[in-house]
């Protein structure tokens, strides 16, 4: 399966054909548009008779994947793409029918950014999208992008990076900045989807030969949300429950007898990390990639998942690493997602504590530990979160669910790490499992103390 070059191509790469027009009546442009930009007129016609399209933007419905969506494709050979009044138009019109309907969103974008030719009419067609688009994600619908070449200016600023899930094509030029307006010396590689990708700003590449499936599996898991609290993971084969750490890594017997002991069996390397629960609790996933402000943290895992019953949970899970500011900004993108798109959500909490060396503290650690916290205060969908492993002070309990907290027989939570609390109090390091001990940390502990409700065995 090819690249798709032209805005209908990339329809029915999506759709396999099934696809509605919307249908807009426009007479032909006169007058020169509304500047008076000299020839406006003449090169639209040309641009139509060109390409057989009456304007820049393609927009209708079509089904992706089993799920009937809302397409707004952009065609690059008309005008570059560009965003004037009409195309505008028709892109908000896609969104009133998307509301009205009650389907999510798709765009196609391949744009140059707003049209020269039009002025600051044009570029105000940024203030009416984000408008538009801000109305649909109030009305608790998904909203995704297919990044196509190149997609740059106003477009990638407003209907690509504005959407919640962002795809692209291999090699698209994706930017801000286009080609004929960056600095001299400017390297190329910085404005493509590949660099956008490793800065956390789009969630993944995908293939034109993988790109229906992936899109289908994202339309899919965003619309069919489960309902009502999640039970803590437990048995596996239990239609709507997680898989159970027992069968995972079989942590029953006998309870930590001491501190230290706890802190022993979390962070023994055999003990099973977040992927084995994601790997045995769903039986489909996509995931979400970066915080949107310039960072990546591989080791804070954020997605949707499909449960045995066919109902979708958003997840964040940690996975074992001190979190990276980056981390707490992608589980706070995650949660606050699920939350408008009314999907639960479950979190796994598993780090020594959040990353503290000169570079964390730069990228903002503080303040994104607050926002993640934020964001779990003050959703509105059931949490339910799990220690599966080492519970480090803050950077663990900001992704914990306030009154919805379990506990695994190999983990423990801690206000710090007791070496750290050893050091702090000025004891010797040998005095780290005592100090364990008096921290009261270990799973049994927790129970005792009101800080987790249960401790999770099958």
């Amino acid at each position: 399966m090819s690249e798709p070059t032209t805005a209908r191509e990339a329809i029915a790469l999506v759709t396999g054909g099934d696809f509605t027009e919307l249908d807009f009546t426009e007479g032909p442009l006169t007058a020169d548009g509304p500047i008076g930009w000299p020839g406006y007129s003449a090169a639209h016609a040309r641009a139509s008779a060109r390409t057989g399209e009456t304007e820049s933007v393609i927009c209708g419905t079509g089904v992706v994947g089993g799920v009937r969506a809302v397409l707004i494709a952009f065609e690059f050979g008309f005008l570059g793409g560009s965003l004037g009044e009409r195309a505008g138009a028709r892109a908000a019109a896609a969104h009133a029918v998307a509301r009205s309907r009650r389907l999510p969103v798709v765009v196609l974008p391949a744009t140059g950014g707003s049209r020269m030719h039009e002025g600051m009419r044009a570029l105000l067609q940024l203030q009416f999208l984000a408008g538009e688009s801000a109305l649909t994600r109030a009305a608790g619908l998904p909203q995704l992008a297919v990044l196509r070449d190149p997609t740059t200016g106003g477009g990638w600023a407003t209907l690509g990076a504005g959407s919640d899930v962002v795809l692209a094509l291999p090699g698209a030029q994706v930017a801000f900045a286009g080609s004929r307006v960056r600095p001299p010396d400017a390297d190329p590689a910085a404005y493509t989807a590949e660099a956008q990708l490793a800065h956390g700003h789009i969630d993944a590449i995908v293939p034109p030969t993988a790109l229906r499936d992936t899109l289908g599996r994202w339309l899919s898991l965003l619309t069919r949300p489960a309902e009502g609290p999640i039970p803590p993971p437990r048995a596996l084969g239990d239609a709507g429950t997680l898989g159970s750490p027992r069968t995972l890594g079989d942590p029953g017997g006998p309870p930590a007898a001491s501190g230290w002991d706890a802190v022993a069996r979390a962070r023994h390397p055999r003990r099973p990390r977040a992927g084995a629960y994601l790997d045995a609790g769903f039986t489909v996933r996509a995931e979400i990639s970066g915080d949107r402000c310039g960072g990546v943290d591989p080791g804070m895992r954020c997605g949707f998942g499909r449960l045995p019953d066919g109902r979708t949970v958003a997840y964040a899970a940690q996975c074992g690493t001190a979190t990276l500011p980056a981390g707490f900004r992608t589980a706070a993108r995650l949660v606050r997602l699920a939350d408008r798109l009314g999907i639960p959500v479950l979190t796994l909490i598993d780090t020594p504590g959040a990353a503290n060396d000169p570079a964390a503290e730069r990228a903002g650690a503080g303040p994104a530990i607050a926002d993640l916290f934020a964001a779990v205060a003050s959703a509105r969908v059931p949490l339910t979160s799990l220690l599966i492993g080492e519970g480090g002070s803050g950077g663990a309990l900001a992704l914990a669910a306030p009154g919805n907290l379990w506990a695994t027989p190999d983990s423990y939570f801690s206000v710090i790490a007791p070496e750290a609390a050893a050091s702090i109090l000025k004891r010797a390091p040998e005095d780290s499992a005592t100090t364990a001990d008096h921290l009261r940390l270990r799973p049994q502990d927790l129970v005792d103390l009101g800080v987790v409700r249960g401790i999770v065995t099958t």
